[in-house]
C-alpha cells in the first residue's frame, strides 16, 4: 500500500477538526495487523488468506480487502460510503472518563463501543454457519478495532471527544494540533519508524518468552489498560490531567522521547492480542468464542 508522505501527514494533522479521527492512521493499523499475522498459527494464517481471497464479496471496491493490511484500515476507509456503514460510526471508541473509576458498560450503550464490537466481530468470524461475506466483514472489523482499542485516546476521554478538543503543540512543530491527533499520527509514526522500524522491528523487542503473557487477559482487561494509558497521555502534557487546561499546552521533545517506547510496546501488545483472538476464532474448536466473555458487556 502506498505510503502517505510524512509532510502530508503532518499537514493533515494541522487541519484536523474536533471530530473523532482514525486511530493510529494507516501505518499504525497496518503495523498491528502485521505483528498479528507473524504470530498466528499457520492454520489461522491460511484461513485469513482464504477469506480475503474472497474479499470482493463485501462489495467495497474503493476499499479493497485483499490482505490483512487492507483489513486493518477498511473500517476507516468505508466511513465516506455514507448510509451503508453509518451504523458502525460509534464502534471505533469508548468514552470512559479518565477521571472517574473505570467502567465500560455505562459508556457502551447497546454495545455501540469498540470493546463490545471486538467481541462481536470475533464471534461472527468464528461462526462458520454465517455467509462468507459476513465473516469477511467481521474479520476486517476485528483487525481494525483491536488497533483502535490500543490507541489510548479511543479508550479514554475527558469530555473532549477523546482529546480532540485538547489543544496541544507537538514538539517544535507546534501548530493547530490536539492530543488525539498527536497520538493517532505523529507520535505513532515516530514510534513505528524508530529503529528497528516497522512490525518486525517492534516485535523483535519483545522476548519470545514474554509474548504469551502480553497477549493474555480479556478485552475488558485491555480496555482498562488502555484507559489508564489515556489518563497518562493527558498527564504527560498537563500538570493536572483532570483539570481543563488554560489554553494550549506543549508535548516537548523530552516527553516525546519518553513516550516512544511505550507506544511501541502498546502496538506490540495490540498485534499479539489480535493474533490470540484470530487463533481462537479460526484455529480449532473454541466454543467459548460463541458467547460474550464472562463479565463483559454484551
Amino acid at each position: 500500500m502506498r505510503r502517505i508522505p510524512a509532510l502530508l501527514l503532518a499537514l493533515a494533522a494541522l487541519i484536523l477538526t474536533a471530530s473523532p479521527a482514525a486511530a493510529w492512521w494507516e501505518w499504525g493499523h497496518e503495523t498491528v495487523a502485521g505483528i498479528a499475522r507473524m504470530n498466528v498459527t499457520p492454520r489461522t494464517r491460511l484461513e485469513i488468506d482464504r477469506l480475503l481471497k474472497q474479499g470482493a464479496l463485501v462489495g467495497t471496491p474503493t476499499c479493497p480487502l485483499k490482505t490483512i493490511e487492507d483489513a486493518s484500515v477498511w473500517a476507516d476507509c468505508i466511513k465516506p460510503l455514507g448510509d451503508r456503514f453509518s451504523y458502525a460510526y460509534n464502534w471505533h471508541y469508548q468514552n470512559v472518563d479518565i477521571c472517574k473509576p473505570f467502567a465500560v458498560k455505562p459508556n457502551c450503550p447497546d454495545g455501540n463501543c469498540v470493546s463490545a464490537q471486538i467481541a462481536r466481530a470475533q464471534r461472527m468470524l468464528a461462526d462458520r454457519k454465517l455467509p462468507t461475506r459476513d465473516r469477511i466483514e467481521a474479520l476486517a472489523f476485528l483487525v481494525h478495532f483491536v488497533g483502535d482499542l490500543h490507541q489510548p485516546l479511543h479508550a479514554g476521554d475527558h469530555h473532549d471527544l477523546g482529546g480532540n478538543q485538547a489543544k496541544v503543540n507537538y514538539g517544535a512543530i507546534g501548530g493547530r494540533m490536539n492530543l488525539h491527533s498527536i497520538w493517532d499520527g505523529l507520535l505513532a509514526e515516530r514510534a513505528i519508524s524508530t529503529p528497528e522500524a516497522g512490525a518486525k522491528g517492534i516485535l523483535a523487542e519483545v522476548p519470545v518468552a514474554e509474548r504469551a503473557t502480553l497477549a493474555g487477559g480479556t478485552i475488558e482487561d485491555w480496555s482498562r489498560e488502555s484507559w489508564q494509558m489515556a489518563h497518562d497521555a493527558y498527564a504527560a502534557v498537563m500538570a493536572d490531567p483532570c483539570a481543563t487546561p488554560d489554553g494550549r499546552v506543549t508535548m516537548d521533545a523530552a516527553t516525546i522521547d519518553r513516550l516512544v517506547p511505550r507506544v511501541r510496546l502498546t502496538i506490540a501488545k495490540g498485534g499479539l492480542r489480535l493474533a490470540k483472538l484470530l487463533d481462537e476464532a479460526l484455529d480449532g474448536d473454541h466454543p467459548e468464542v460463541a458467547h460474550p466473555a464472562k463479565g463483559f458487556v454484551r
